[in-house]
């Protein structure tokens, strides 16, 4: 809400280049298999390869080392209806406002009359007790009342606005993207181009049977870009970034991590997420209140707001990105089952990244600090998914998995270079391995 705040802004002032995105990232649902990849059609593979080196299927080295990596921009997945964007710091000024004003007009009280009230506040408890309680449970039933079955999961979620209002967002923010990146957009024509979009259109057509999916009409950007990353607007529109093609191994890791994208966007994260965020706003206004009417001094009620805000940040918005996250994890990984793809490399994926930000020498913080689970709690998750996976690949008919498995390509590959000897030339030429990864694309 915060961030996209300053983005509806500086759409609505018309500011020139505007960083629109920023880095960020289920239920087990069944499956049916009528729409799967037909037998026989299988997806080639795409190589990583160092100069000067003959390319390999799962090189552990070649990745192109980014200080921060999520699939989805941080705060993309909580969008708010424009309205709400404008109203929500006045309604924060207000509650302020009448906070302050009530410890105000207590201070003013004689002393008298203050235990006047407290006497009137002690026989009439039971009837504050009631108001409140019943402000409670209006809370309770518009939280109840509002729930929905999330698609193919069918997890119950918690939906405040209209998808409207998300289209119309959606297409919004889209535009702010193209006016930043267009001229950096690579043509049809170009091979990278021509992968991603036959890839996005392999996860829709075996995954067809899906009305969310077959309903929308989904758009190719890639952009000349070297971050890693890639993200899908709500209505269609897939953005990869170059960066993240020189990051992947092959062409089923891409295929995975496009799926998980695919899979914010049918199950409606955006919405989902603006939700929860503006019941939780909602709510906190009651807390604001109290904490301006109850601090003494005007400098404590700022310090005590603070702290109410980092503590829904850690306890509620952080923890229920991460379960979005591991949600569209679930769910990418099933789409990307049904067209074929060897999900065994998914695993591989976010143990390759570990890696890079190993031998970069990043700082690892603790999982409950940011809005996606851990590159190595992502590895374990997706590896207790895999079995499940293959069998919905099995169900689908796809032709069986050739070669070497590759996870154990890369646990074969990391036991090689540990028992390299140390010399004085490895440090450096791994560093020059690392910094010029490149994709040999047919």
């Amino acid at each position: 809400y915060r961030n996209f705040l300053g983005k509806g802004l500086r759409c609505l002032l018309d500011v020139p280049n505007t960083e629109v995105f920023r880095t960020a990232h289920c239920g087990w649902g069944r499956f049916c298999s009528r729409s799967c990849q037909p037998p026989g059609e299988r997806i080639p593979s795409l190589q990583i390869s160092s100069a000067g080196e003959p390319p390999r299927q799962f090189p552990a080295w070649n990745i192109q080392i980014i200080r921060s990596f999520h699939t989805s921009p941080s705060r993309q997945a909580a969008p708010v209806p424009l309205f709400w964007i404008l109203v929500k710091p006045a309604q924060k000024l207000i509650a302020i406002i009448l906070g302050r004003s009530i410890r105000k007009w207590w201070k003013a009280l004689p002393p008298n009359k203050r235990e006047l009230f407290k006497e009137n506040a002690r026989k009439n408890k039971w009837k504050i007790l009631l108001g409140v309680s019943s402000l409670g449970v209006v809370f309770v039933m518009f939280y109840f009342t509002h729930l929905e079955e999330t698609p193919i999961t069918g997890r119950a979620r918690l939906l405040v606005f209209g998808k409207e209002h998300f289209r119309e967002l959606s297409q919004m923010e889209y535009d702010m993207w193209m006016e930043q990146f267009r001229s950096q957009l690579l043509p049809e024509t170009d091979a990278r181009y021509q992968v991603v979009e036959r890839i996005v259109g392999l996860l829709s057509e075996s995954n067809k049977d899906i009305p969310q999916i077959s309903a929308l009409k989904w758009v190719i950007h890639v952009v000349d870009e070297p971050a890693i990353n890639a993200f899908v607007f709500p209505n269609g529109q897939v953005c990869v970034f170059t960066g993240l093609l020189d990051a992947v191994s092959d062409i089923h890791q891409l295929s995975f991590i496009l799926g998980h994208e695919i899979a914010h966007a049918v199950l409606e994260h955006a919405v989902k997420k603006a939700s929860l965020v503006h019941f939780l706003d909602f709510l906190s206004l009651i807390f604001l209140t109290m904490i301006w009417a109850i601090c003494p001094r005007d400098s404590l009620a700022v310090v005590g707001q603070w702290i109410q805000s980092k503590l829904q940040e850690f306890m509620f918005d952080r923890p229920y990105s991460r379960t979005l996250e591991a949600e569209a994890d679930k769910v990418g990984l099933q789409f990307a089952a049904k067209a074929c793809v060897d999900v065994r490399a998914s695993s591989v994926f976010w143990q390759q990244l570990e890696l890079a930000e190993t031998i970069e020498g990043q700082p690892k913080l603790p999982e409950w600090l940011s809005t996606h689970p851990s590159h190595e709690n992502r590895a374990e998750h997706l590896e207790r998914l895999i079995p499940e996976a293959l069998k919905i690949r099995e169900s689908c008919n796809c032709p069986s998995l050739s070669g070497p498995d590759p996870r154990l390509v890369f646990r074969l590959t990391m036991q090689r270079l540990l028992e390299l000897p140390e010399s004085p030339e490895a440090p450096n030429s791994t560093k020059q391995d690392l910094s010029k990864p490149k994709l040999d694309f047919p």
